[in-house]
């Protein structure tokens, strides 16, 4: 049974994954690159560690939800890294939207040194991750998955068990991808209305009850209105995500026309230095 958690990433949506798990009971430890991050959850009970290593060393589970796949492989290899450091027989839940190959490796390698790794993304963004209601796609033999079960049923309420390893960042590309244009149409729609001289929350209050509606409607629609770029989820990781849906996509010999329509344009706000605002920023390229 999963008791001792060592959490690696204390970033917008980690926290309040912290803050969750150590709500149902678990015991946390965590380790963060900037360690002012983590100030707040030391306070209410986490156990603050150095490195990824040591967070890893001694704990049932490993969790790891960072920016990149470059800081993926920063924190599970190496001598400081957690395939070096956890004990054996320890669960590894890479929750960081990366790479399916990467996802592969994991788990290769954790099973070669008695380690059992799932890649499980999320989505739901901040507000989900504060929730607990975030769901999560998770890739990895069927034994481990029943077994981290409960400690996702702690983040999440739509939780699926995808397939094999890498499945997980599979499933994951294909949420952003049917996000790209949600999003888009989201900004198309407000600048349309505003161009037609009407009243933007009324437009938005009368479209997203019926066919139209979604998610990112309610959601970000509301503060694409009221100016609030505030990051539930940041716009240079969205970034990330979307180019290795489309490295994917072209490696498969997929065609996604649409979604490198909108990667261009969150590259052109990116590029203008709007990389930390959140992705409902996508707005500004439309009305600014």
């Amino acid at each position: 049974m999963i008791k001792n958690i060592g959490f690696i990433g204390a970033g917008v949506m980690g926290k309040s994954m912290i803050r969750n798990l150590m709500k149902k009971g678990y015991t946390v430890s965590v380790y963060s690159r900037t360690k002012s991050k983590a100030l707040d959850l030391i306070e209410e009970g986490a156990v603050w560690k150095d490195n990824a290593g040591d967070c890893a060393a001694g704990q049932d589970a490993v969790i790891t939800i960072v920016g990149f796949p470059k800081d993926v492989e920063e924190v599970y290899f190496g001598e400081k890294g957690i395939l070096a450091h956890a004990d054996k027989g320890a669960y590894l839940i890479d929750m960081t939207t990366s790479s399916p190959a990467l996802a592969e490796r994991i788990y290769q390698e954790a099973a070669a040194a008695g380690l059992h790794a799932c890649d499980a993304p999320v989505s739901g963004g901040d507000s989900g991750a504060r929730a607990g209601t975030l769901s999560i796609m998770v890739g990895s033999d069927k034994e481990t998955y029943d077994a981290v079960l409960p400690v996702l049923q702690a983040m999440g309420t739509n939780i699926i068990y995808e397939g094999k390893a890498g499945c997980g960042q599979h499933t994951k590309m294909a949420n952003q991808i049917a996000l790209t244009g949600c999003i888009a149409g989201v900004c198309e729609a407000i600048a349309y209305a505003k161009k037609a001289g009407l009243d933007l929350e009324t437009m938005l209050n009368s479209i997203s009850a019926g066919a139209a509606g979604s998610w990112q409607m309610s959601n970000n629609g509301p503060k694409m209105l009221a100016g609030d770029f505030a990051p539930g989820f940041f716009i240079k990781h969205y970034i990330k995500d979307i180019r290795i849906a489309e490295a994917e996509a072209q490696r498969s010999g997929c065609s996604i026309p649409v979604t490198q329509a909108v990667l261009k344009m969150y590259e052109s706000l990116q590029e203008q230095g709007m990389g930390d605002l959140g992705t409902q920023a996508l707005i500004k390229y439309y009305l600014d």
